[in-house]
């Protein structure tokens, strides 16, 4: 017996005046997926995740999320679900332990429960070395840490991540790939959103791509792979040889026509 989605919506929409931003899509993401969702620049992936995250209201459609109307019981929703948005969203007058014991707090933790798992988490991301340093005069990677560590201190069933990523070092990013996986092995599912298609091909055993607000792919990377080799005879420029599989990064330039442009050249650049 096949399990309710975790994430689904059916005719999402949503609209800034004449611009359809998002544009009737229908989602489903399985219990226990590590999902990818991407698209280029201005595709609609912000947009979308604002959306399923309670950040923006929709103009259109329905949201599910753990069995859960979004609109209907939006506290219960947002009790169970993490997230780190693209801006973060950090309070930079706070050390470490104080802005992730504030959001255990926000989430209906104790305050001994609250400090404990503010302390293990700074240990586990390698920021508790400096306890007096403020979250403003942390680097880039550093926040992202703290950010992902205030996303999952009350234990999430959902995990909503957009560009987690960007700017990070790579041993910052191992530290958040091995989180992440403990995780998913774990039994919760995550919502993942990359410009970083080797990494969204690492850790992703499912994706969705979306081009100019619609959707125009779902399914595992293997449907995917079949989906678009069935349109592809023998090896073209962005596709595998024979023989090869086709990477995300080839599939994604085949669904969304992303090839043409390489074929432009700009004469001045020698």
């Amino acid at each position: 017996m096949d399990l309710a989605p975790t994430i689904s919506t059916q005719a999402l929409t949503r609209r800034f005046g004449d611009l359809v931003a998002v544009d009737g899509i229908d989602l489903n993401v399985a219990p226990g997926q590590f999902f990818g969702f991407l698209g280029p620049n201005g595709a609609g992936k912000s947009t979308t995740i604002k959306m399923l995250t309670g950040l923006l209201a929709p103009s259109s459609g329905r949201i599910k999320i753990l069995g859960l109307d979004l609109n209907t019981d939006p506290v219960d929703v947002k009790r169970q679900i993490g997230v780190v948005p693209e801006g973060m969203a950090l309070f930079g007058r706070l050390t470490g332990a104080e802005f992730l014991s504030f959001a255990g707090r926000m989430y209906g933790l104790d305050r001994l429960t609250a400090a404990k798992r503010a302390a293990e988490l700074l240990e586990f991301m390698q920021l508790a070395d400096q306890p007096k340093k403020l979250v403003t005069d942390y680097s880039h990677g550093m926040q992202k840490k703290l950010a992902l560590a205030a996303a999952v201190i009350h234990g999430p069933k959902v995990l909503f991540l957009d560009e987690p990523f960007e700017g990070v070092d790579a041993i910052a990013a191992g530290t958040l790939k091995s989180m992440l996986q403990g995780m998913i092995a774990r039994g919760a599912t995550i919502f993942l959103t990359s410009h970083v298609l080797e990494i969204v091909e690492r850790l992703c055993s499912h994706v969705a791509i979306i081009h100019q607000g619609r959707l125009v792919a779902q399914g595992s990377l293997e449907e995917l792979r079949m989906g678009v080799e069935a349109q592809t005879s023998g090896a073209r420029e962005g596709t595998a040889t024979a023989g090869e599989k086709l990477t995300l990064e080839q599939l994604f330039l085949r669904i969304v026509g992303g090839t043409g442009h390489a074929e432009q050249e700009l004469s001045w650049l020698g």
